[in-house]
């Protein structure tokens, strides 16, 4: 097997870990559930501007839905991890890659979500426990590292564009991907391409992306919480 199929493997069982770790303890499911529905309704808040326009809305509704999403995507990943040997196999490796990236991305976001969750009292999510909460994780290295391949995965999508060849081959792939079991993973595939080509250019909407993630994560781990519970002097404005 190759390098890749194991390494995507790997980062699928993490997923599955966590998963069965969730599910051992009481109400840490509904905790992360609402953790997730949070950081989603927060996206949608920090990039209200970009999904009203015409050219960024469709990406930012992308990582709002295929990146920042409180989904449930235990019975795709079974699927998925399933075939890992049948992708590598079928797609060219510049999307397996690719793939390669957003599995790692999913289970480093999983894990955070896990830790994050558990310093939570209950599954009630504001702005001031959601603060709490991220900096009881102390991994502010490792919400940068997320927020690099959270970019990653875009910049690899923008690139794939630029490769007209490469799109030519993901149509001829949908009937052997489909009977193969990753019929998921080429829609997500196909949607991220046409996306992102229809941007004319991704280079802004990353950049920006890459600011305020940024601007947060700074925001997130420096705040601080005065003894009412309410948040600091620290600017927190993209926080709904």
């Amino acid at each position: 097997m190759s390098a890749h199929a194991d390494s995507i493997l790997a980062h699928l069982r993490t997923v599955d870990a966590e998963r069965r770790r969730r599910s051992g303890q009481p109400d840490m499911t509904a905790r992360v559930q609402a953790l997730k529905t949070y950081q989603q309704k927060r996206f949608s808040h920090s990039y209200a501007d970009l999904l009203k326009t015409a050219r960024y809305g469709p990406a930012a509704r992308f990582f709002l839905d295929e990146l920042y999403g409180p989904h449930d995507f235990s019975e795709r990943d079974a699927q998925f991890a399933r075939v890992v040997p049948a992708l590598v196999r079928l797609f060219p490796h510049e999307i397996v890659a690719t793939v390669n990236t957003l599995a790692e991305l999913h289970a480093l976001s999983e894990v955070l979500d896990s830790i994050a969750a558990g310093h939570l009292p209950d599954a009630h999510v504001d702005a001031a426990r959601y603060v709490s909460a991220w900096q009881a994780t102390g991994r502010a290295d490792d919400r940068e590292k997320q927020i690099a391949l959270t970019l990653g995965v875009g910049e690899s999508l923008d690139r794939l564009t630029r490769n007209p060849l490469l799109r030519h081959t993901l149509r001829m792939m949908r009937g052997p991907a489909k009977a193969a079991g990753l019929g998921a993973l080429q829609s997500f595939l196909e949607i991220g391409f046409d996306t992102f080509k229809a941007m004319r250019g991704a280079g802004d909407f990353l950049a920006t992306i890459a600011t305020r993630e940024r601007a947060l994560a700074r925001a997130l781990f420096e705040s601080s919480l005065q003894g009412d519970g309410r948040l600091g002097d620290t600017a927190l404005g993209q926080l709904p």
